[in-house]
């Protein structure tokens, strides 16, 4: 593996941040990602969510959100020039462990079935938006 040039990555099939950060940066040979949420890209619409007129979450679903934030990660990643099977750490932030992680675990499992990355997962209070799932990304680049 060679280190790379640093450079500053923005997918145009990822949604856009929600706030003033790029979807990722290189550094060497490694790429570290924003923390990625599971909403779609040009909206705020979020699989699997439903909100009150308030904007309060009323249910999700969080298989959809799992879906979602994968495929999300997946743009940024190709975006970047590396792929999935590139990516050596994730933390994943869940705002409810108990009902959700058995779901989240079974579909990594499904996403990750060969060589998976390490992981760490951490309850939070709340993200910045109504999502139920948000990843933090590192990934090795290699020389091309």
């Amino acid at each position: 593996m060679k280190a790379i040039n640093s450079g500053v990555f923005n997918s145009d099939g990822a949604p856009e941040p929600v706030g003033l950060y790029p979807h990722a940066r290189c550094v060497g040979n490694l790429l570290f990602l924003s923390g990625v949420g599971p909403r779609k890209k040009g909206s705020k619409e979020i699989p699997g969510v439903t909100l009150d007129a308030q904007g309060n979450i009323v249910s999700y679903d969080i298989a959809a959100q799992c879906h979602s934030v994968f495929e999300n990660v997946k743009n940024i990643l190709e975006a970047s020039g590396v792929t999935w099977n590139d990516l050596v750490d994730v933390t994943v932030y869940l705002t409810n462990m108990k009902a959700d992680f058995p779901i989240y675990n079974k579909l990594w499992a499904e996403y990750f079935a060969n060589d998976p990355p390490c992981r760490t997962t951490l309850e939070i209070n709340c993200l910045p938006t109504p999502i139920a799932i948000e990843l933090k990304c590192i990934a090795a680049v290699k020389e091309k």
